[in-house]
């Protein structure tokens, strides 16, 4: 881990890519209000990532000019890889990211970092989204970005209210610990970050912001939309099947007591349809593959068997976010009482369908047992949440709990020398 320097109060980083026309007014404009305005010490940080036109000799320029601006020359292109490269090399105690259009008022950024800097907070964001806020932007990317953050909220479980805000901070500590975890090198990094952050029990401080959409801005929405969706499920399977490391995480520098973060009615729904859609896809291939040698119902059993011991498994992790061994074998037990149950709505389809039209062909009876496995899908999402996996069986568990620790996190108090490290963390940050 990079040391924090005890003269170095903030770091404010400036991504920057081509852009040539705007740079040098608007770090004088930055430099100028955080010498009038800031009272704690300061650094500017120009990052400039593979410009290709005369971006880095001006931010050279802006560097020899002005006192406490300092240019950083990367090879490869991307928002999150500049950020983490100077994010980690820095030695401020907080790390600040602002877009190179300044579109949200600097007004924000004494509030912004306050709550770091006293050890209030963990990271800090900026939020459009909020009632107070004051917002200038097309009606297009105003409904984009409130889906999006609506759609994260919804699937991943998380509270902030404004992911994709270009005015962020992170004190070095929070930052030392989940830098390594984000893989995103582009736009989806901050997002990846707040989630990551949210999971691991840190403290997300929102500051109210006024904004004004740059209309020459270069972010390409369809791409960047695009990106953001895969960086979504990306994140949603590694936090799901424990693949990100955020436990380490929270036994560092976690808030307690945790707050599990929470997947709602609107988030499972989502998942389970995604299940359902694989299973279904799934379904219809194996019983293609076994209709022609074992008969209709025999495939149709066959196929549907071997689709919910995979359904029950996936849905226990990825939707219900049920971890370790424990009650597996229940699950999996009870899961197959629900595929019976799903077997007979299947099976009943075929008897209508060959009682109706005797003699139907192989597509009619893969498209009458896909029409009635999504039905099933829905009785199986009842049935799993007021049944199989009925929240008040079981202990409610942390995402990144491990089988160890699954039924000590929600009850077990705090140790005092837990609670004295984390106040003496408060107390030096």
């Amino acid at each position: 881990m990079t040391e924090t320097n005890p003269t170095l109060d903030i770091d404010i980083v400036v991504p920057c890519h081509d852009e040539q026309d705007t740079l040098a007014a608007h770090v004088r404009r930055l430099h100028a209000f955080c010498t009038t305005s800031l009272h704690h010490s300061w650094r500017i940080t120009i990052a400039d990532n593979a410009s290709t036109d005369d971006t880095a000799r001006i931010a050279d320029d802006l560097a020899a000019m002005l006192p406490g601006v300092h240019a950083v020359h990367l090879p490869l292109k991307g928002r999150g890889r500049a950020l983490k490269a100077v994010w980690g090399a820095s030695p401020a105690r907080v790390l600040v990211y602002v877009d190179e259009d300044l579109s949200t008022d600097l007004a924000a950024l004494g509030p912004l970092v306050a709550p770091l800097l006293s050890g209030h907070s963990d990271l800090a964001i900026g939020t459009r989204l909020a009632g107070t806020s004051r917002v200038v932007r097309g009606s297009k990317r105003e409904f984009i970005s409130r889906s999006y953050n609506a759609l994260l909220r919804t699937t991943m479980g998380v509270a902030f209210s404004d992911a994709q805000c270009g005015f962020k901070a992170v004190t070095a500590e929070a930052a030392h610990h989940l830098l390594p975890l984000c893989e995103d090198d582009a736009w989806f990094f901050d997002t990846e970050m707040l989630v990551l952050a949210e999971h691991a029990g840190l403290r997300i401080h929102e500051v109210p912001v006024d904004w004004v959409d740059d209309v020459n801005s270069s972010v390409h929405i369809a791409s960047t939309a695009t990106e953001d969706l895969r960086g979504m499920w990306r994140v949603s399977r590694g936090l799901a099947t424990g693949r990100v490391p955020i436990a380490p995480v929270y036994e560092a520098i976690g808030r307690r007591p945790f707050t599990p973060a929470h997947l709602g009615l609107g988030g499972q729904v989502l998942r389970f349809g995604a299940v359902g859609v694989l299973s279904t896809i799934a379904f219809a291939l194996l019983y293609a593959l076994f209709r022609p040698a074992i008969g209709a119902q025999s495939a149709d059993f066959l196929a549907l068997l071997l689709t919910a011991v995979g359904n029950t498994a996936l849905n226990r992790r990825f939707t219900f976010g049920v971890r370790g061994r424990a009650g597996s074998g229940r699950h999996q037990v009870q899961g197959l009482v629900v595929f019976a149950i799903a077997w007979a709505m299947t099976s009943g389809s075929l008897v209508v369908l060959h009682a109706v039209a005797p003699g139907s062909t192989h597509t009619a009876e893969i498209a009458v047992l896909t029409g009635a496995n999504l039905v099933a899908t829905v009785v199986r999402f009842v049935l799993f949440k007021a049944w199989v996996f009925h929240s008040g069986r079981r202990h409610p568990v942390r995402t990144d709990a491990t089988p160890t620790d699954e039924a000590s996190t929600a009850s077990e108090p705090v140790p005092l020398d837990r609670r004295a490290s984390a106040a003496s963390r408060a107390d030096n940050r």
